[in-house]
C-alpha cells in the first residue's frame, strides 16, 4: 500500500489550457473572420434588461437591413411565446434600444417600421479608471462655463395613433357595417380578444368584445387587413390607461379608412359583328363603326 505510483499524475490535468482560476468563467477565444456581430457590453451586460430582451436585441442587430422583426415572425423562429417576446420588445423600446411607428403608405397600406440602434444616444461603454497619477501643483481652475443643452428633438407621433378626446367632448360614434357577415364578425370578435397579447393592459371583458366587435367589422368591411387594424389600435398608447375599452372605441370611430373605390367594370368579351363578322368589343347586337357608317349612308 505505501509503494508510491511513479507513474500517476500530481493532479489531474485542465481541459481549459493557460490560467486557470478556482472559480468563474474562463474564456476560451477565438477569432472570427466572418459571420460575426460585434455587441457592446452596455446591451450585453445591461441590469435593467431580461435576459430575453438582450437576447432578442443581439439577434435583431444580427439580421440584415429589410429582416421581419414583428412579434408573429419571431415567435414562428423561437420556441418563446407571443406574449413574451412582445414583453421583450417594449423593454428595448422603453431602453432606447428598438424604435416602431407605423407608416401609412401611399396606396393607403399600413406598414410598421422598425429601428434598431447598437447604441443608443445617452449610452456609454464603461472606461477603465485612470491610473493614479503623481500630484501636480495647484492652479486656479478656469472659470466655468455654462454648458448650451440641445433643443430636445421632436417625438414622432404615429399616424395610426388617434389623440385622446378632449375632455367633456361626447365620443364619436362606433361605426357599423353595411351588411352583417359571419366571418368577418368572427374574425372582429377574435382580434379584440386578441389584443391582450400585444399590451397587457388590452384585457377586455366579454360585454366589451362584444360592443366593439361591429366597429372592427366596419373596417374590415372597408378591406382592411386585420394585422393594420391591431396595429392602429395598439401603436402610440399613453403611458396610462385607465379605459382601455373608451381609447379603442375613440380610436375605430375617428380612425375608420374610407371604402375603396370601385374596381373598374371588366372589358367586353370579344363578338363577330352581325354586319361584317369582324372581330369587335361591343354589346350584343351593335355594329362595327364601318357598317354603322355604311347603314347611316345607307339611310
Amino acid at each position: 500500500m505505501d509503494t508510491p505510483q511513479i507513474s500517476a499524475p500530481s493532479r489531474a490535468p485542465s481541459r481549459v489550457p493557460g490560467r486557470v482560476t478556482a472559480f468563474g468563467v474562463v474564456h476560451v477565444h477565438a477569432i472570427h473572420t466572418e459571420r460575426f456581430t460585434i455587441v457592446g457590453n452596455h446591451l450585453a451586460q445591461h441590469g435593467a434588461l431580461s435576459l430575453t430582451a438582450i437576447g432578442l436585441a443581439v439577434h435583431i442587430q444580427s439580421l440584415p437591413d429589410g429582416a421581419k422583426v414583428g412579434v408573429k415572425a419571431l415567435s414562428a423562429r423561437f420556441p418563446e411565446s407571443e406574449a413574451r417576446i412582445a414583453t421583450a420588445l417594449r423593454e428595448l423600446e422603453t431602453h432606447s434600444y428598438l424604435r416602431r411607428f407605423v407608416e401609412r403608405l401611399p396606396g393607403g397600406k399600413v406598414v410598421t417600421r422598425t429601428l434598431s440602434y447598437a447604441r443608443p444616444e445617452g449610452v456609454r461603454e464603461a472606461v477603465p479608471p485612470e491610473p493614479v497619477r503623481p500630484v501636480e501643483p495647484v492652479r486656479p481652475a478656469p472659470a466655468p462655463v455654462a454648458p448650451v443643452e440641445p433643443e430636445p428633438e421632436p417625438v414622432p407621433v404615429p399616424e395610426a395613433a388617434a389623440p385622446p378626446p378632449e375632455p367633456g367632448t361626447p365620443p364619436a360614434p362606433l361605426p357599423e357595417p353595411a351588411a352583417y357577415d359571419p366571418d368577418r364578425h368572427r374574425t372582429a370578435s377574435g382580434l379584440l380578444s386578441a389584443l391582450r397579447r400585444d399590451d397587457a393592459r388590452l384585457l377586455l371583458s366579454a360585454h366589451e368584445v362584444r360592443r366593439l366587435t361591429p366597429a372592427v367589422s366596419a373596417w374590415l368591411e372597408r378591406e382592411a387587413h386585420p394585422d393594420a387594424v391591431r396595429l392602429a389600435l395598439t401603436t402610440g398608447l399613453p403611458a396610462t390607461l385607465r379605459r382601455p375599452a373608451g381609447l379603442l372605441a375613440h380610436r375605430l370611430a375617428t380612425l375608420l379608412p374610407p371604402p375603396l373605390p370601385a374596381p373598374p367594370p371588366p372589358p367586353l368579351p370579344m363578338r363577330n359583328c352581325d354586319g361584317c363578322e369582324r372581330g369587335i368589343r361591343a354589346p350584343e347586337g351593335e355594329l362595327c363603326r364601318d357598317c354603322r357608317g355604311t347603314a347611316a349612308r345607307a339611310a
